[in-house]
């Protein structure tokens, strides 16, 4: 089936992965019950785990001995269809550092009335300096901005603009935040609640990134369509769509 067979389709501004600007694509969601069947018929299809850096195109020629069905993969799998072909290893890595590009703090001090954003904080080791730019209250997390300096585990840090009282706390933990806790999981991988006061004792630390090839990973298994059934299933398909 040639490409040509998306000509009658509407076309839309799609964008793809982590694309800033939106392609113009054939509206592929004008898909009919065919491949809705399909997609339930384990005699039609059968699983296959996306490699790294594979594209639609070449998988479908590796299937089919064609680019050109690479359109079905998006349609068999409503997890591609809503968050997109997954990312390579590399591309995941640089979207977590790209979505959290800070520093984190992380304290078993109490925050909840004090190192408030917009803060200023200054190590009294170390004598790095930032400024408070989000919190985690529940994770005891400070994220920070116009870092100087390296902050120390176990040093105190404290507010340095002109509070009445000087505000601290002292530093458990100092990391780049896409390396930083997302959550904390329990021996059976439900998401769990933490005392930060105390630490995540013997629950499981997720961290950003970790949370993000976790999603990617799960877009990697889909179902393709066994290529001794592509040309039928295509072709009625196509005939449906036309009717």
């Amino acid at each position: 089936m040639s490409t040509n067979y998306f000509k009658d389709f509407s076309k839309v501004a799609y964008r793809f992965g982590t694309e800033k600007m939106p392609t113009t694509f054939q509206n592929i969601s004008l898909y009919v019950e065919v491949l809705d069947l399909v997609k339930n018929a384990e005699s039609t299809y059968q699983y296959y785990h996306i490699l790294d850096n594979e594209r639609p195109d070449q998988l479908s020629f590796k299937l089919y001995d064609t680019p050109e069905y690479y359109w079905t993969f998006i349609l068999m799998n409503d997890n591609i269809r809503e968050q997109g072909w997954p990312l390579s290893n590399n591309k995941i890595l640089e979207k977590a550092i790209e979505d959290h590009p800070d520093k984190i703090i992380t304290t078993r001090s109490v925050l909840t009335d004090k190192l408030k954003i917009n803060q200023t904080i200054i190590g009294n080791t170390s004598g790095a300096t930032a400024t408070i730019a989000h919190r985690n209250l529940n994770l005891g997390q400070l994220g920070l901005h116009n870092v100087v300096g390296e902050f120390l585990p176990n040093e105190i840090i404290a507010s340095t603009d002109g509070a009445v009282s000087i505000e601290q706390a002292i530093v458990h933990s100092y990391e780049d935040e896409y390396l930083s806790a997302h959550h904390y999981e329990d021996a059976d991988g439900n998401y769990t609640d933490i005392d930060p006061t105390v630490g995540s004792g013997i629950y499981a630390e997720v961290t950003h990134l970790d949370h993000y090839i976790r999603i990617n990973d799960s877009l990697k298994i889909i179902k393709v369509i066994k290529p001794e059934s592509i040309l039928e299933i295509t072709r009625a398909f196509s005939d449906a769509l036309r009717s």
